[in-house]
């Protein structure tokens, strides 16, 4: 077959000209069939972040799909052995940037695990306060953002409205709207105000409607169920055999959820359901968030009806910074102040686990200690990272305009998946 331009134009007979012809249709054919890699992201708005998925298309079928993450290279499990328990806690903020306040709980109550202690009522009654508070918010932000990757532009300015108002709240009690590193291991910075409080109980009569009309413009939405329902489909099988947790668990059926199986902070005293669903698809993750912002709705509620008083951070003058007054007033103070901001907890030496139900799944810290105010080992695990490793798994077969709806029924954070 000829190789160059001069000798197609010109051939030597009639036959030569019928060979060649020939060939170069086998090889147009053989082009055609050739598989399409695809890099999507990650720059790409529908990733969510510095997600890159390596996508390999049969036409607009993917045929394989390889999730590349690590471009946010935070390092943030090396910086805690780096520094004292406490100095942590605001680096906890940036892993769900989402959800700061739930981070910040999950941290803190891995390390009073290893030391022993058990936080007074009110203190644990204000960290579900706060780990409700983020849930709220982080499905907020999933449902609107998901919506708006399948086109629903409406949805995301009722969600981001609410989250608005639930940073207003989030200044009013820890004085900071985002990055709040409000929690503090063995309790928290300070104390709720009657503000704090009667503002939160206007918020959760108001939100009720907000979420009924986001339902009622998505839920039974003809062309929202047509990008949704069965794409992206985990079975129960799957979702255990890859460590699946949160509501991409629990949409494939299985009822479990750490607040009711390993309960903490008290949560056993609250009534609340766990939504589950039933084909697993991202329409039913989508059902399960919109119901667990009305289950924690309830919880707080709960909480605000029986709220109780005393103390706030665990009694242990030892390992706990002494009153401000104090400090400015009396030597002995002063030079307490002076050793636990220098050294930090006196941990025990040993190994602890700690696992949390976040808005995203669990979010999970290990601390391996050898005594001090500094621990020896410490790993997250985080809950984006472990959901992210299914997608190999199930888009294969789908299209590529699928790939920004499935993505989005995940609601993934990358600060989390790159730690």
């Amino acid at each position: 077959m000829p190789t160059t331009v001069q000798e197609i134009e010109a051939p030597d007979n009639a036959a030569k000209a019928a060979q060649y012809a020939q060939g170069h249709e086998e090889a147009v054919t053989d082009m055609i069939g050739e598989k399409l890699v695809l890099n999507m992201g990650p720059s790409h708005p529908a990733t969510h972040g510095v997600l890159r998925l390596v996508l390999e298309l049969d036409g607009e079928i993917i045929t394989k799909a390889d999730p590349d993450v690590g471009y946010l290279h935070r390092g943030d499990e090396k910086i805690a052995e780096n520094m004292h328990y406490n100095q942590f806690v605001p680096y906890t903020d940036r892993l769900d940037y989402l959800a700061p306040l739930a981070n910040n709980v999950a941290y803190a109550m891995a390390v009073e695990k290893l030391m022993g202690w058990k936080l007074p009522e009110r203190g644990e009654a204000i960290r579900v306060i706060c780990c409700e508070m983020a849930r709220i918010s982080s499905h907020l932000l999933g449902v609107g953002v998901f919506a708006m990757d399948v086109g629903a532009m409406s949805v995301f300015l009722y969600t981001f409205t609410e989250r608005e108002k639930i940073y207003n709240l989030s200044e009013q009690l820890t004085g900071a709207r985002f990055t709040t590193s409000y929690t503090r291991v063995g309790g928290q910075t300070r104390d709720m105000n009657e503000a704090f409080i009667s503002g939160l109980k206007t918020f959760l009569k108001e939100l009720p409607p907000v979420i009924d009309e986001m339902d009622a413009l998505l839920s039974r939405n003809r062309i929202f169920l047509d990008r949704t329902q069965g794409l992206g489909i985990i079975t129960k099988e799957d979702a255990l055999s890859f460590g699946i947790s949160g509501p991409n668990l629990r949409c494939t059926g299985i009822d479990f959820d750490i607040r009711k199986a390993h309960p903490y902070l008290g949560y056993e005293k609250y009534e609340f359901d766990i939504p589950v669903g039933t084909t697993g698809d991202s329409y039913d993750r989508y059902l399960c968030r919109m119901e667990e912002m009305r289950q924690s709705i309830r919880i707080l509620n709960q909480v605000l009806a029986d709220l109780p008083g005393g103390p706030i951070n665990v009694g242990d003058p030892k390992n706990r910074l002494p009153k401000k007054e104090g400090v400015l007033m009396k030597m002995e103070e002063l030079i307490h102040h002076f050793i636990v901001a220098t050294q930090g907890l006196d941990a025990p030496a040993g190994e602890v686990y700690f696992g949390a139900e976040n808005p995203k799944g669990e979010l999970g810290f290990y601390i391996c200690s050898k005594g001090g105010g500094v621990p020896y080992r410490l790993k997250i695990r985080s809950p984006s990272f472990v959901n992210l490793s299914i997608l190999p798994k199930i888009l294969p077969g789908h299209m590529l305009s699928d790939v920004p709806a499935i993505l989005g029924s995940f609601d993934f954070v990358m600060g989390e998946c790159d730690r």
